[in-house]
């Protein structure tokens, strides 16, 4: 036997071995051998490998730690192989109970009751690994549930990742993306944060943060130090076996070397959904691990296909939340914050708290009457509550200020609140016992606020806030997703006066003479110049969606960007839409309508609009849906009760097939489909001369006669 055949044949026993026991002791917990048993098997594998790199291949254990990115330079993205949707959040027995009912409605499966599979909702930074061949490719963060970014060098190094799948290699899929949590346990975090203070570091503030700065670092060999761990709870895209359910799909995971915490199960009926979320809200402080919830779904995956999904999530699961976490502070200042429409907003500024390991500063307070409701003056020592990741609110005053105010407290005022002169901003109010009005005149322009209802407005489009606020919107995630550019860059180009409004963005790499002023900013070097330039040109052509989600219309989101790129075939076309068929279109109500209708009727939008394009801004637009069956450029209204299909499932059929489904029936209406026990729209369909069509008719146009 030759050396080099000899050598292979040893790396290869090693790596298996190795492997094995990761296994063992990071997944298992079951270690065979000690530390110093696999330190010298580790030893032995690289240095074989440094006699024959020619033998070094992806998915051996030496390269879980790969070479670290330049400094500075971006993480790429890359497209999910299935969309990353949200999952519907609910606080209440009620809200759970009405999900429940939607889901039997839409299956038309009344007074079933189903089996859902239950497990926790880990506080932690969600993650997907795709693995070809049972070899880890590719790992992706999140991101925008469209595309993540690529942070497979700093996954490698998580040690129950598994790099190679377990078990033989003809059980394991041709193609699988495993989606999960990467976590820390609390226990392991705050050892981690005594190692740090032993270094004079300063510590983290809790475990969710510090596995998403870990995450985005650019040296996996730095990563490699924190006690990253990650749990699987959905595999997507799996090519090769086929699974009929989710425990199914938790067995196979588990055989193929991923991490179980063991506290999944599956119940049957609402009733023990909500005992199972109630057990672990009451057992949350032993599992090792943060949560805020438990996330139920649906058992059978042919019941998961049929339900699908919204533009935002699936209609097949839903995380229950847990109580939220509360604490007490003392009210130090009321800010007013402007808004990216103007809206004038109250914040609370509080004294440094840790709410559910988070350190609390601020608090919204939504509105002026929420404010006057709970009776809030400075100095009050107030309650705060955090639930997730929702922003911290006041609940209610613990103990009002009185007597007089304490020594010191003027100094005592953040001094985020003040200018640079150290005296007070505008719009704050501040002193011990002050009730909170909202300034007649915008703290930030000193134009005159006007009132709208409960709100407050600043009327001036070129306020600096609002500029700032809309220009976030236009280069974040959403939208033209533009790197290098946050609210710190964004206030130097407006205070340089490189640009005045949002769409001067991509005015920016057109006028020779603006390089050298950039140049000319603090911080802002060739490479970072380099940069943005390529992000602009990069930018230019973006999806009718995220076009819509950039102008920062009000309400307008992703979720319903997508819904009007959908229903409508060019910007001319939205434009031109009247407010009676934007408030038809099934998902948009009135006053999302109205405020469509209105936006695009303001000259100074058009104005908007028409700078972006001469920016070079181009608006691509999806292929097309079907052009051919019986719904095609329709719109279809449904009537009475479907007995062969839900509602919702219904519609979505519809829209697959090229249709739209509004709600109502008007002279924009193609067909409208009767089911038992039809209302008053037939009637109307009747004096319109709309074509009626009788539910076993449409049965057998969708071919499921």
């Amino acid at each position: 036997m030759s050396g080099g055949s000899s050598s292979a044949k040893r790396i290869g026993a090693l790596r298996a071995e190795i492997l094995r026991h990761d296994r063992l002791y990071y997944v298992s917990g079951t270690p065979e051998i000690t530390d110093a048993q696999y330190d010298a098997l580790f030893g032995e594998l690289r240095a074989l490998e440094a006699e024959h790199p020619e033998l070094v291949t992806p998915d051996s254990p030496t390269q879980r730690v790969g070479s670290a990115l330049p400094e500075g330079q971006g993480l790429a993205t890359a497209p999910h192989a299935v969309p990353m949707l949200s999952i519907d959040s609910l606080f209440t027995a009620e809200e759970v109970g009405d999900f429940e009912a939607k889901v039997l409605r839409f299956l038309n499966m009344k007074d079933q009751e189903l089996e859902w599979s239950v497990e926790p909702k880990f506080d932690g930074v969600s993650a997907a690994l795709l693995y070809e061949k049972g070899v880890f490719v590719r790992g992706l963060t999140r991101g925008d549930g469209v595309q993540g970014e690529d942070i497979t060098h700093n996954l490698k190094t998580v040690r129950n990742i598994p790099l190679v799948l377990a078990g033989p290699a003809s059980a394991h899929p041709r193609r699988i993306e495993v989606r999960g949590e990467v976590l820390i346990e609390r226990e392991k975090f705050a050892r981690f944060n005594r190692e740090r203070s032993k270094l004079g570091l300063e510590p983290f503030a809790n475990p969710r943060n510090t596995v998403a700065g870990a995450l985005r670092r650019n040296d996996p060999t730095e990563v490699a130090r924190y006690p990253l761990e990650f749990h699987p709870w959905a595999a997507p895209l799996i090519e090769g076996p086929v699974f009929t359910t989710q425990s199914a799909i938790s067995a196979a995971l588990r055989a193929w070397g991923f991490a179980d915490a063991g506290l999944g199960r599956t119940v049957r009926g609402l009733a023990a959904c909500l005992a199972y979320h109630d057990e672990l809200e009451a057992r949350r402080a032993e599992i090792p691990f943060d949560m805020d919830g438990i996330v139920a779904k649906l058992e059978r995956l042919d019941l998961r296909e049929r339900l699908g999904a919204t533009s935002r999530a699936t209609r097949w699961q839903y995380a229950h939340k847990f109580a939220a976490l509360e604490a007490a502070s003392t009210l130090r200042a009321i800010e007013t914050m402007v808004g990216n429409g103007g809206r004038l907003t109250p914040r609370a500024h509080v004294d440094p708290v840790q709410v559910g390991g988070i350190t609390v500063r601020h608090a919204t307070l939504h509105n002026a009457d929420y404010v006057t409701t709970l009776g809030l003056k400075v100095g009050d020592s107030v309650f705060l509550r955090r639930a997730g990741d929702v922003i911290p609110q006041i609940l209610g005053v613990a103990r009002a200020a009185s007597g007089k105010a304490p020594a010191g407290w003027d100094e005592a005022v953040p001094a985020e609140l003040r200018d640079s002169a150290g005296a007070v901003r505008p719009g704050v109010a501040w002193r011990f016992g002050e009730v909170f009005a909202m300034p007649e005149r915008c703290p930030a322009c000193n134009t005159a606020s006007v009132q709208e209802g409960k709100y407050w407005r600043c009327p001036n489009a070129r306020c600096i806030p609002q500029v700032i606020g809309r220009t976030l919107t236009l280069v974040g995630g959403s939208a033209f997703e533009i790197d290098g550019l946050g609210e710190k860059q964004i206030a130097q180009l407006l205070e340089a006066e490189l640009i005045h409004v949002p769409a001067d963005i991509f005015h920016l790499d057109r006028d020779p003479k603006t390089r050298a002023q950039l140049l000319e900013l603090e911080r802002w070097g060739e490479k970072s110049v380099d940069n943005l330039f390529a992000e602009l040109e990069r930018a230019r052509n973006i999806p009718f969606a995220r076009f819509l989600v950039a102008l920062a219309i009000p309400d307008v989101g992703p979720a319903t960007g997508k819904l009007l790129a959908s229903r409508f075939a060019s910007l001319d076309a939205l434009r031109a839409a009247t407010l009676d068929e934007l408030q038809h279109i099934d998902g948009i109500g009135p006053e999302v309508a109205a405020r469509l209708a209105t936006w695009f009727q303001d000259k100074s939008n058009a104005d908007f609009i028409a700078r972006l394009f001469a920016g070079g801004v181009v608006i691509t637009h999806p292929k097309s849906r079907t052009t051919a069956g019986p719904f095609a450029g329709k719109t279809i209204v449904f009537t009475g009760t479907l007995e062969a299909l839900g509602r919702q499932e219904a519609k979505q059929i519809v829209e697959d097939l090229g249709g739209n489904v509004a709600s109502s029936v008007s002279a924009k209406t193609n067909i409208l489909v009767v089911g038992g026990k039809p209302g008053s729209k037939a009637k109307k369909a009747e004096e319109l001369g709309v074509l009626v069509m009788l539910e076993p008719e449409f049965m057998k146009s969708i071919g499921r006669a």
